[in-house]
């Protein structure tokens, strides 16, 4: 099945090591500054893997690869946006701008790379979606909202076009905390600039769903680190605006039976919160994929 070859590239890189990150501070307050830094964190991300991919596979990789012939062509296009998105928001910050880290992606073909691609993007959809709470400045709010706009029509075209899914989920894009982000980017990246700011958010222990060919109503098995003290655990599935909570028994959860395209995953000690101080794990990435008539492919 394609959305287990997706959600293969990203376990790859989650459980890979990422000791050599940044040390990241965590404070109670943002600011706009902070915020942008964090969006411009994962321009740069976005904007590396797009133009390494590029420079390593011509057109004929990418037909070669059974992608359409368009691909690549497209991903250029893509690949402009994300350094025009780079450039705007460094402009913006001037002096305060965080620069481009060292990056490990773990495509080893165009068509790995255009699954990475998918998660990438949806998580910048999520990313953008989630911060949008925290934008005081509102001439900075309608540039986050723009970029979001053009965020989730890469996320759409990726999906549909190259990879043949669905281009949404459903009604509604999930909103996701910064932690909750930084806990999905942080794994690709391997150093920073010491002259960096401090990111004012944490990664996540990491999680992991290891149970193959995953469906809405199975079974899953998941691995993960729990702490001494935290009694019962609950799995949050994200999907849409909404949080659906379910019960860790041995370190195995059943899979909600309605869920649809992609879903994010955290274990949590409350049966109805994920704040920071109630995560234990995550973020996992969950796809189910479906048709035009709602049914799972």
């Amino acid at each position: 099945m394609k959305s287990v070859f997706v959600l293969a590239i990203f376990a790859a890189v989650a459980t890979s090591s990422v000791h050599a990150a940044p040390q990241l501070e965590r404070r109670a307050e943002l600011d706009d500054v902070a915020v942008l830094n964090f969006a411009l964190t994962l321009e740069h991300l976005e904007n590396e893997f797009y133009s390494g991919a590029l420079a390593k596979f011509d057109e004929k990789a990418f037909t070669d690869a059974g992608l359409p012939p368009f691909a690549r062509g497209r991903f250029v296009e893509v690949s402009e946006h994300e350094k025009a998105h780079v450039r705007l928001l460094s402009n913006v910050l001037g002096d305060k701008a965080t620069k481009p880290c060292t990056y490990n992606f773990p495509y080893s073909d165009p068509k790995s790379f255009a699954a990475l691609s998918q998660i990438l993007e949806g998580v910048g959809v999520s990313a953008y979606t989630g911060a949008a709470a925290f934008i005081e400045n509102k001439d900075y709010l309608t540039v986050a909202a723009s970029i979001l706009s053009t965020e989730a029509r890469h996320a759409a075209y990726v999906q549909s076009a190259v990879n043949k899914f669905a281009g949404w989920s459903g009604a509604f894009d999930i909103p996701l905390g910064l932690n909750e982000i930084f806990s999905l980017a942080a794994p690709f990246i391997t150093s920073c600039p010491d002259s960096n700011p401090n990111l004012r958010v944490k990664a996540f222990p990491t999680l992991t769903v290891v149970t193959p060919n995953l469906k809405p109503g199975s079974k899953a098995t998941l691995k993960f680190d729990s702490p001494s003290d935290s009694g019962d655990l609950y799995m949050a599935f994200f999907t849409g605006l909404a949080k659906k909570f379910v019960k860790i028994e041995n370190k195995e959860v059943t899979i909600p039976s309605d869920l649809l395209g992609t879903v994010y995953g955290v274990v949590s000690k409350s049966a109805n919160s994920t704040t920071d101080d109630d995560v234990v794990a995550g973020v996992a990435v969950l796809q189910f994929n479906f048709d035009s008539r709602g049914h799972l492919v």
